[in-house]
């Protein structure tokens, strides 16, 4: 992650790019709809016979019928038949609309381009690069779908925001390890979660020591956390101290994910927050 994602200058809305596009990200859809489709074509001699390219592809033929008719929306006899033309005047498109207009174009693509195994094939290689660049979206049953809201959004918006230094210091490199595009890692993201609560509840509790699990019993009656709250994060805990969890120092492999990371950063900024709020007036 670069230094304005590291240190909180880049807002949190843009490192999950719910409501925004950044250039990696849409240069990355471009080269997935290139490697699955643009690149098919196979017309023959293309500069002795530039018009050969409905003849010799059918099913991009079709795609690109359909695209000027029922979604540009402009005359089909303005396609023409050279397809580096063709090609050049959905790359203008492409790349001046909006970000949403881009997921617009995906959906539209995977519902009519017919080549065998496509739709599958395409939404997983999409999934992938949305996962790598921290889109708020993924293909579900081929409509892209919001997977990260504003409400998880907000949540770490407020936490990474802490007046707590030790607090915002673990979210921040929670959220730091999750988005870095070119080497996440989960597994410490949940580590660095978890100890931000830590941090929090040995500071609003007075302790100078003690686990998560530890603390967070006298925690319950500084703030009157509910019995079934409290058990929540004493499990919750657990699972990040077991044998197979998070912290376990002998543990060389992980199965953990994107998901389990968002997941437990979202959880835990959401408690930070909840327990800040009860302790406003301390802090």
């Amino acid at each position: 992650m670069r230094f304005s994602g590291r240190y909180g200058y880049k807002p949190v809305r843009e490192v999950f790019q719910i409501e925004s596009m950044n250039e990696d990200l849409r240069n990355g859809v471009w080269s997935v709809l290139d490697q699955f489709i643009w690149s098919k074509e196979q017309t023959t001699f293309p500069d002795i016979f530039p018009d050969s390219f409905h003849e010799s592809n059918p099913e991009l033929s079709q795609l690109c019928f359909r695209l000027w008719f029922s979604y540009f929306k402009n005359p089909t006899d303005e396609i023409g038949s050279n397809w580096r033309v063709i090609l050049s005047k959905i790359r203008t498109h492409f790349f001046k609309c909006k970000w949403y207009e881009v997921y617009d174009f995906l959906e539209f693509v995977v519902a009519n381009y017919d080549q065998h195994r496509f739709q599958e094939q395409f939404c997983k290689a999409c999934n992938s690069l949305f996962e790598r660049e921290m889109s708020a979206y993924r293909f579900v049953n081929r409509c892209v779908t919001r997977l990260t809201d504003n409400h998880e959004i907000s949540a770490i918006e407020q936490a990474v925001g802490s007046k707590i230094g030790p607090v915002r210091t673990h979210i921040q490199r929670a959220l730091e390890l999750l988005s870095d595009r070119s080497s996440p890692d989960y597994r410490n993201s949940i580590k660095e979660s978890i100890s931000a609560v830590e941090s929090l509840v040995r500071q609003v509790s007075g302790a100078s020591k003690g686990t998560l699990g530890q603390l967070v019993n006298k925690l319950e009656n500084e703030v009157g956390l509910h019995p079934a709250l409290r058990d929540s994060f004493k499990k919750l805990y657990g699972y990040t101290s077991d044998e197979d969890g998070i912290r376990h120092a002998i543990m060389e492999k992980s199965n953990n994910d994107y998901h389990d990371a968002k997941f437990m950063l979202v959880i835990c900024s959401a408690f930070i927050n909840y327990v800040e709020g009860k302790f406003e007036d301390k802090l």
